[in-house]
């Protein structure tokens, strides 16, 4: 997930410059994005500045999902930031964790293929409905990262 202060702007240039096609949209507040047959391989997000919220690890399944954060949580439980659950669009298994170095990564599975762009409409969703299928809600610090002030900060001076 990629933060943007003009998500309209930078959609475009996924789309018109790099190709991505839209699968879903959060109208202004961003959209989901595809280079493959994968539901979404990025998703652009309006935020205050730019900056990278998290990367995405495919695993083979629901299993491996829950196996591979078991594993990052052994000993630090401090990782974990939010899942186990289901996303609404993309309808993907998901789990957040903190990676060795403090950022956001997610374990999922089980996304939603798009085959046919013939056969599939966008949507547009509400950017604060459209995270969760089931499961927990999403964590503070999962909505607004402790490390945003340093960032906000630290992007005025580049």
């Amino acid at each position: 997930m990629l933060g943007t202060p003009d998500a309209p702007v930078t959609t475009a240039f996924f789309g018109y410059g790099l190709g991505f096609k839209v699968s879903d949209s959060l109208g202004d507040a961003g959209g989901f994005l595809r280079c493959s047959t994968d539901h979404h391989n990025i998703l652009i997000l309006a935020a205050p500045f730019t900056f990278l919220h998290h990367t995405s690890w495919q695993v083979d399944d629901v299993d491996e999902v829950g196996r591979g954060a078991m594993t990052m949580l052994e000993g630090h439980p401090e990782r974990h930031i939010w899942g186990f659950g289901r996303h609404h669009i993309g309808s993907n298994f998901f789990w957040y964790l903190k990676d060795p170095a403090g950022n956001f990564t997610e374990y999922y599975s089980d996304m939603d293929c798009i085959i046919d762009d013939q056969l599939w409409e966008p949507e547009v969703f509400d950017v604060n409905e459209s995270f969760l299928s089931w499961g927990q809600p999403p964590s503070p610090s999962w909505l607004a990262p402790e490390d945003l002030a340093g960032l906000m900060i630290g992007s005025h001076s580049t």
